[in-house]
Parts: C-alpha cells; structure tokens; sequence
C-alpha cells in the first residue's frame, strides 16, 4: 500500500509520519518512510539543489525537471521494490506537489505537468493522500520557528504560497476518493486519530478485495 502525505509549508506532515509508521509498525506492518524531493541518494543530491537558497535564479522550468527527475529515481530505486516486498510506503509528497508547487504556484501548463509526472511515476499513483490543510501564514511561521531558517521555496510570496494551497484544494476536488482532506489546526492527537480510522477502513477494503 501507497500512501502519501501533502500540504503547504510547516502544516505538520512529518509529525503525522512519524505517529504513522511508528502505529503501523507496532500493528505489525513493514513499513517504509520517504520523502521528495529526495528518498534516494541521487534524490537526495537533487534536493540539495532545489532547496538550497543560494540557488535563487533556478528557473521555474528547470525545478519543474529536477522534481521530475528526483521522483523518476525515487520511484523505480526506492517506492516499487519496497511495495513488491510487501511494505506500506509513506511517502512525505509524491506528484500532487508538483500539480500545486509547479503547476498552480509557478502557473505551469498542467497538461504538461501531468504528463511528465506520468513518465516519472510511470504511472504509479498512491493508493491514498492526506492532504493537510493549514492556512499558510501559520504553517510558514512554524516551518520558521522549526527550523530556523527557510529553504528556497518556504522564502517564496505568500501569495505563492496561497496559490498553492488553491493548487492542493483543486487536486483534492477532483479525486476526493484518494485525497483526503484533515484540518491541521486541530491538536496533533486528534489530526492523527482522524488519519489512523481513515486508513483502517482503507486497509480493511484492500484486504477484502485481495482474499477475493
């Protein structure tokens, strides 16, 4: 099974991971977490580029690329042969970040976007998303405080930002059977209960349909 995890900047994803795996694991599921841009070596040097802040004149053409590529890498070295052996993947951000980072933050074409991220996925999709939903001013002062510093795309606009959480509201609109929208202002306990009997039910209907 294939899940993913999407939202703007600081709406809490890694925290829910966490919590995630460490249920999943204790309920006896393999499990393996990753992230983009990165989850592999090769991933993982892209990422530097496209974070890093020091790389402000990256074109929006070339980060829609680099996303693609990093993904290309992540899916066929890391996410397929963890799911042929068995494991749930968590992936923090799969191809819905680049339909809103890239195609409603950047105002790329999306027909463009969607098939690229075809060739990168090579068609794998998650079997579910939740989309954490936090008003942006709020998820920026926390990846702030956090952190301490901001990565090249947290430094954007808010107004970028805005756009892109308009971007993930539009992609979940359209697929609301995956995509499963959980208010990130609420305390982490009840965001994660709210994540846990998703997936159970998700889980239970999996099962079902492969003993038949």
């Amino acid at each position: 099974m294939f899940i993913t995890f999407e939202g703007t900047e600081g709406s809490g994803k890694t925290t829910q991971i966490n919590h995630l795996a460490n249920k999943l694991s204790d309920a006896c599921y393999s499990v393996q977490n990753t992230r983009e841009p990165g989850g592999s070596n090769i991933g993982d040097q892209i990422r530097e580029i496209l974070l890093s802040p020091a790389n402000e004149k990256l074109s929006a053409t070339s980060e829609l690329l680099l996303y693609a590529a990093s993904r290309a890498q992540h899916v066929r070295e890391i996410i397929i042969p963890a799911l042929k052996n068995g494991k749930i993947v968590i992936s923090d951000r799969f191809s819905d970040a680049t339909v809103a980072y890239q195609g409603y933050g950047r105002n790329l074409d999306l027909v463009l976007i969607n098939h690229l991220n075809q060739i990168a996925t090579d068609g794998l999709a998650p079997d579910l998303t939740f989309l954490l939903n936090l008003p942006v001013e709020i998820g920026l002062q926390r990846a702030s405080i956090s952190r301490g510093k901001l990565d090249r795309i947290e430094r954007e606009s808010l107004e970028f930002h805005e756009r892109v959480q308009d971007g993930y509201l539009a992609i979940a609109k359209e697929d609301t059977n995956r995509i499963k929208i959980i208010d990130a202002t609420q305390p982490i306990d009840v965001i994660f209960n709210e994540i846990w009997s998703i997936l159970k039910v998700k889980i239970s209907l999996i099962k079902v349909n492969h003993d038949h």
